[in-house]
């Protein structure tokens, strides 16, 4: 993909100027129901005005800047403010820990710390010299930033290279680390989105995803800037109330990921459900065959797949906005981007064997710059040749097109054979009885691990679990069967609903009575 490396700051000017009367951010609280509308114009006062309340504080080109907030336009304002001056935004995921928090805080050596009113007097308030809080109060954002002129007073010099942002990955196969974007990295996320949703200015993108969180930012928010169209930010998400927000507000984009379809497919059915205004659905990680017909012949819709990171920042594998798709694959590597499958003794796996996902690009521009002070871990994800290990397992076709098999630590080494725990967990979910299901390997001391299903069962439902393990060897291989069958009532998620493995391994947990 060719971009000029402009920088975040170049990008917003330009459509600020270009489409100063274009609606650019409408933000809705499902509480009050309060709507705000922004044009791009409006937006612009509103971004300046914040930038000359950092210049104020005394933030300068580089410095670090938390931003603690919740989905609302302030978290919009930050963003763009900080980036038009040169600072760094750190966002701090708002399910994070106070001990995470702070470890950040520490780390990135913060200078000024914007909040929620709720947070400011906890447990962060001492960690940063300068504490901002938004919301109703006086003497909070909205005054500081009232004061003053809303044309930015300083414009230090940007370049490419200048980084924009740490994003701290959400740690759920090790610490969190800090991924470190450039204003290219901004601008080449911007610009491969749209090519990748074929965005037009007529374009309206509706996210519920968290406003700290790279899905939002790169995936829609500076898509949405490079695109000139509209941002449509909910508070949080609603599977009561989704659709009929997706209507409202006449959006033509959505970004989803699999709990959402889900959930979605569990409210009851309307006959407004194909009345809408979509024309992609913008989702991240794998359903079923049954979810994904059921999804697209209901809501008269196309769920658009791809895969990516933090580290990659956008999906760097994907459906294209035009041509065949070939579900269940991910995709194919999209502009920027080269993806090869290494097999375990170091090779280019043969079409159809399983590896690890492997992505080259260019780092600071395609792919992160690094980890931020952690020279160590960025050695550790990036060869020699610049590929880096996405430490995620899939195989590719002969054709080229690639698929998602698990997360590395989801292959399970069972006897000499590796099992994915996503076929095993797709066949069990698609048992009348069962709701929800995950798989873990436990340790074995004859043959490595072994194979062991948390199954949630439907509403309503009991299946025993001779009917569990009579349904999966039908369907899988003798090695795949699994020989441990828990019952759960529910399964420990974390925010994107990605279920949480480790508390799984373990035949008791707070999340629901396990039987085995």
């Amino acid at each position: 993909m060719v971009t000029d490396h402009a920088t975040l700051r170049d990008m917003w000017d330009e459509r600020v100027r270009t489409r100063p009367g274009a609606e650019f951010l409408v933000v809705e609280d499902p509480d009050t129901g309060r709507v705000e509308r922004y044009t791009y114009a409006e937006a612009a006062r509103e971004v300046a005005r914040a930038a000359n309340l950092f210049h104020r504080l005394g933030v300068g080109k580089g410095d670090r800047v938390a931003v603690h907030l919740c989905n609302r336009a302030e978290f919009v304002e930050c963003f763009l403010a900080l980036t038009s001056i040169g600072a760094v935004v750190v966002p701090l995921n708002m399910s994070f820990t106070a001990p995470e928090c702070t470890h950040i805080l520490a780390e990135c050596e913060v200078g000024v710390l914007v909040t929620e009113p709720s947070l400011a007097a906890g447990d962060l308030a001492g960690f940063a010299p300068v504490v901002v809080t938004v919301g109703d109060g006086p003497g909070g954002y909205a005054d500081l930033k009232a004061e003053q002129p809303c044309r930015l007073a300083s414009r230090p010099e940007l370049r490419p290279e200048d980084l924009a942002e740490i994003m701290y990955t959400s740690g759920t196969t090790s610490a969190p680390k800090g991924v470190m974007m450039t204003h290219a990295n901004m601008v080449f996320s911007g610009r491969y989105v749209v090519w990748e949703l074929a965005m037009t200015p007529a374009d309206r993108y509706l996210t519920c995803m968290a406003a700290t969180h790279v899905n939002l930012q790169l995936s829609a928010l500076v898509p949405v800037i490079a695109a000139g169209c509209a941002l449509i930010l909910e508070r949080r998400y609603s599977a009561r109330r989704l659709w009929s927000q997706v209507r409202s507000h006449r959006a033509t984009l959505l970004q989803a990921m699999a709990m959402i379809v889900r959930t979605l497919l569990k409210q009851p059915p309307d006959p407004a459900d194909r009345e809408h205004f979509l024309r992609e659905v913008h989702y991240f990680l794998p359903l079923t065959k049954r979810e994904k017909e059921e999804f697209e012949t209901r809501f008269a819709t196309r769920l658009l797949n791809n895969y990516g990171s933090t580290e990659t920042l956008v999906g760097v594998i994907t459906d294209y906005p035009e041509g065949p798709r070939r579900w269940p694959s991910i995709g194919r590597p999209g502009p920027g981007y080269d993806v090869r499958i290494l097999a375990p003794d170091g090779r280019q796996a043969a079409p159809g064997r399983c590896g690890e996902i492997l992505v080259r690009g260019e780092a600071g521009v395609s792919l992160m710059a690094g980890y931020w002070r952690d020279p160590q871990a960025t050695a550790a994800v990036f060869d020699a040749d610049g590929w880096l290990r996405t430490n995620d397992a899939g195989y590719a076709d002969a054709d080229g097109w690639i698929y998602f098999a698990d997360r590395m630590g989801d292959i399970i080494k069972r006897a000499g054979e590796n099992v994915a725990a996503a076929e095993i967990e797709d066949v069990l979910r698609s048992h009348p009885e069962v709701a929800d299901a995950a798989v873990v390997g436990v340790p074995d001391p004859v043959r490595d691990e072994t194979v062991k299903a948390v199954v949630v069962p439907a509403e309503g439902a009991s299946p025993g679990q001779e009917a569990i393990r009579d349904y999966a060897v039908e369907r899988l291989a003798c090695f795949k069967v699994p020989e441990i069958i828990e019952f759960r009532t529910s399964l420990p998620r974390g925010e994107y609903g990605k279920v949480l493995k480790k508390p799984l391994i373990d035949p008791i947990n707070q999340h629901g009575k396990a039987t085995q």
